[in-house]
């Protein structure tokens, strides 16, 4: 595990930062860190009293190390970057950063399917709801892997971040007053990045709200709000009040911790105020969020193989019937269709407009240097050659395993390949595989204009 004096030059500015990495327990839960305006993935967490980094020094120690990671996430946190100013990064951009670069990091370690709890200070926590509402959108089959902190995410910490976004001119003052309790005056120019162009910025302001309400049930929120105020400017000011930090939610967890709102983060000890509350949730959650965690997966992966299966027989529909059997047994399973989904038009560079398109989908690399087996090749050329052409024409290869079932097959294939106007190849060794190559025949189908399914083809 990370020293907090070794943390204090390494931790990274932006990305991740491993404070406590995980040992080969797969249940790991990884503990992620998210600091507020003008933040740092340290200097957040670091108490100005005696400069202890409860992360690494207080927490490992109550909650149950060997079933947690620790990471801490760093990212340009300038007021700028919150406004429209002179930055062109905006909170939807913090967040779409904060999921691809966690789903990198879990993905490279195995450990898409972990859970996943948040700690959030201040208006860090907008950009863990943003990241939220985020991973939940994306659909596409080329970015539907990001939906994975989505699904595993089970609790959220929030450290006074201001939720009520309504009233717009609030937040700019709030804006203000958070920066001022965070930074001297004299870091903050005002000029360049005014803060009144948060005015017109109502997508962070109005409707992350409005938009995390709709899949905030699925997940465990703690509410912290400050307890003390912050003196600004000679006035007493509580920057983020109890209204807008612990909003009042149905099924939600609500605390005060007794400190000013730039210091609410920081933890001298396990005796300092609020620090119980905040370790405790942070174990019972990593602790309760395993198996809940482990049955949504099996859901998503159960919802995604339905929806893989209605996209199939939504593009092939009177092209292949039944492809899917309710067992998922797919070698005991009988596939019917129509010739034409097998022999389907090509392929060649020199064809004219009129010549039929040729589909050769084959992914299997067949040996470089075949022999024999010609008496087979010569049975399955007959077979096809002189079998009825108004029923599906069906062969079946078997033998014992390693006989070269497959080599025969991928052999034929090549030889004979411009005689079909289509050769698709299933892989049938899972149910998952199967219907990929299912998906694959429809989209390369449905973008050929020359297959008219249901007709007779040669």
């Amino acid at each position: 595990m990370a020293t907090s004096n070794t943390l204090e030059t390494t931790a990274k500015r932006f990305g991740l930062t491993e404070v406590s990495p995980r040992n080969s327990n797969s249940n790991c839960v990884d503990i992620v860190f998210v600091h507020g305006l003008h933040g740092h993935p340290y200097h957040t967490w670091k108490s100005k009293e005696n400069k202890i980094f409860w992360p690494a020094e207080l927490l490992p120690s109550v909650i149950e190390q060997e079933n947690a990671r620790i990471l801490l996430y760093g990212y340009d946190a300038d007021i700028a970057s919150f406004t429209d100013g002179a930055s062109k990064d905006k909170i939807h951009n913090h967040a779409e950063q904060l999921v691809a670069v966690l789903y990198a990091d879990r993905r490279k370690r195995d450990a898409n399917e972990h859970p996943i709890i948040f700690v959030a200070h201040s208006l860090g926590g907008l950009i863990v709801k943003r990241a939220l509402i985020h991973s939940r959108e994306v659909s596409g089959n080329h970015t539907i892997h990001l939906r994975s902190i989505y699904i595993s995410t089970y609790g959220i910490l929030f450290l006074g971040t201001p939720h009520k976004g309504s009233d717009v001119s609030k937040w700019c003052s709030r804006l203000e007053d958070i920066c001022g309790a965070t930074l001297p005056s004299s870091s903050i120019n005002t000029q360049q990045y005014p803060i009144s162009v948060l005015k017109a910025n109502n997508e962070t302001l109005q409707n992350i709200d409005r938009q995390f309400a709709q899949l905030s049930d699925r997940y465990h929120i703690f509410y912290f709000h400050e307890g003390k105020p912050t003196n600004i400017d000679g006035s007493w000011q509580y920057i983020v009040d109890e209204e807008s930090a612990s909003p009042n939610t149905a099924d939600v967890e609500r605390a005060t911790i007794q400190q000013p709102h730039a210091h609410m983060c920081q933890f001298e000890s396990k005796s300092a105020p609020g620090f119980d509350l905040v370790a405790e949730a942070i174990g019972r959650y990593a602790v309760e969020a395993l198996e809940l965690i482990s049955s949504r997966w099996k859901n998503e992966h159960s919802e995604r193989r339905r929806g893989q299966h209605i996209q199939a027989e939504e593009l092939l529909r009177g092209t292949v019937h039944d492809m899917f059997q309710e067992s998922s047994n797919l070698d005991d399973q009988a596939i019917n269709y129509k010739k034409s989904s097998i022999l389907i038009p090509s392929y060649s560079d020199t064809r004219s407009e009129s010549q039929p398109k040729r589909h050769y989908i084959v992914e299997r690399q067949r040996v470089k240097d075949f022999l024999g087996r010609e008496d087979e090749l010569r049975k399955i050329l007959l077979h096809f050659s002189t079998g009825s052409t108004q029923q599906p024409n069906v062969l079946v290869l078997y033998a014992l395993g390693g006989q070269g079932k497959s080599q025969i097959a991928l052999e034929y294939c090549q030889r004979w390949r411009e005689q079909y106007r289509g050769i698709f190849w299933v892989n049938a060794s899972s149910e998952e595989l199967a219907l990929e190559s299912y998906a694959q025949i429809a989209r390369a189908l449905k973008n050929d204009p020359s297959a008219k399914f249901g007709e007779e083809t040669n």
